[in-house]
């Protein structure tokens, strides 16, 4: 120990081993695993160095593996016929989905509102902390997919049955418990998803901005929602749809402008597009809102202080995107939206108050787009109409008498005439102004 510098187990290990071992008569054996050894851990630094070697390897690993265990499944894996899904629980049904300006929303029987006949006073529909009201109104079944566009342009999902139900005078629930929302952002519209997925969904601002997309685009849809369009920093969201990429859309102004264009005159994009001109306003006027042309049916139109009317789709003419449209609405009374009905439909309005009613769309006079309506809704003083909405028809509902209010239309044909060759004038002298990117 003292002549080599060894400690006690160094010595111990030296005592312990055979003699022919400390005679060096192994030396050979020694010397072959030192080179076994060297060869070892080159082929190992060669490994860890090359991707494709480290790949081959476990090629040749997992090849060898299915060659021993890889015998057929012994079990067979099958739907069992009487198995029970959560949605086959629960009924298939009819609802009315309502979302506030403070973002409560709730799901209610399609009966609950009684069919009311124009003119009359309506119902409470919710009970409402101070300032706030219903934004939006949508009708739709509780195993139908629900889409919900936001103010900056994102898009969520879920079935109908999720949203929770509510009495007609609950408050409902607050939507972001149930979609993650950023602060400040707020649902614009709600659509239920087509089974087949086919069509587009269709946008216009409230800066006059239309896009298109391919509803596939739409498939998966995370939590966390996706961008449907790219808007501007002063723009948001007035109007979205489902179209079918034919259709005519009529977009309308506050300001009693309108316009009708097919959709095919703006190509299809991406999601994140921006999208291109809709309509060239004026001034301070924005867009209220926008409807689908449907053969047979009619534009109503509402405005904030409850005169309503219905107009043939055939009272606008089809323009090129883009311009400033034609007349809709002459009365100084500013519009508050617009919806394509049939005879057989209902209308649900409700004002800034929350006081919902329901009347019968034959009910409603048709005019032209020079008539100054009827009383559709009394609002009370500091109150005005907010949100228009279609639904089907109830006839077994109680309903009261129309009130008249003697508000015929008088047309002057030559007057009308004039006025239709003064809108075609100017629009065929509309200057050309750029337009905006799509992207």
């Amino acid at each position: 120990m003292n002549r080599f510098g060894l400690d006690d187990v160094q010595a111990q290990a030296i005592l312990d081993m055979r003699l022919k071992a400390l005679q060096g008569l192994d030396r050979d054996k020694l010397r072959e695993e030192y080179e076994a050894l060297e060869e070892k851990i080159a082929y190992y630094k060669q490994v860890l160095s090359d991707i494709n070697m480290v790949k081959g390897i476990l090629k040749e690993e997992l090849q060898a593996i299915a060659d021993k265990f890889g015998d057929d499944r012994k079990t067979e894996i099958q739907d069992v016929a009487d198995e029970i899904d959560i949605e086959d629980l629960i009924p298939r049904e009819d609802c009315v989905y309502t979302l506030t300006h403070f973002g409560y929303i709730k799901r209610l029987p399609l009966d609950t509102y009684a069919a009311q006949k124009r003119g009359g006073k309506g119902i409470t529909g919710l009970t409402r902390r101070d300032e706030d009201f219903v934004e939006e109104l949508f009708i739709s079944s509780t195993h139908d997919f629900i889409l919900f566009i936001t103010d900056t342009g994102r898009v969520f999902r879920m079935k109908g049955y999720q949203v929770p139900e509510a009495s007609r005078t609950g408050k409902g629930t607050n939507i972001v418990n149930l979609l993650q929302l950023a602060p400040e952002e707020k649902i614009t519209t709600m659509l239920r998803l087509p089974d087949d997925r086919s069509g587009y969904l269709t946008m216009v601002t409230r800066k006059g901005i239309v896009k298109r997309t391919p509803l596939d685009q739409y498939e998966n849809i995370r939590r966390s929602g996706l961008i449907a369009i790219g808007l501007d920093e002063d723009d948001c969201l007035a109007w979205t749809g489902i179209t079918d990429g034919t259709n005519d859309i009529i977009v309308a102004t506050a300001n009693g402008s309108a316009i009708r264009f097919c959709e095919k005159d703006g190509r299809s994009v991406g999601r994140t597009a921006r999208g291109v001109r809709a309509i060239r306003l004026v001034g301070d006027d924005h867009v209220v809102g926008a409807a689908i042309v449907r053969e047979g049916a009619t534009l109503f139109t509402v405005t904030e202080h409850g005169k309503g009317r219905r107009t043939a789709v055939d009272a606008y003419r089809t323009q090129n995107r883009g311009g400033k449209g034609i007349r809709n609405y002459s009365n100084a009374d500013k519009v508050a939206g617009i919806r394509m009905v049939d005879e057989d439909n209902d209308i649900i309005l409700i004002s800034l108050e929350g006081i919902i009613i329901r009347m019968h769309v034959s009910d409603i006079n048709t005019q032209s787009r020079y008539g100054s309506g009827v009383r559709v809704m009394r609002v009370g003083e500091g109150d005005r109409v907010v949100t228009v909405a279609r639904t089907e028809r109830d006839d077994e509902a109680e309903a009261a008498k129309p009130e008249d209010e003697g508000e015929e239309e008088v047309i002057d044909e030559a007057a009308l005439a004039a006025a239709e060759a003064a809108e075609a004038a100017a629009e065929a002298e509309e200057p050309e102004e750029e337009e905006p990117a799509e992207e």
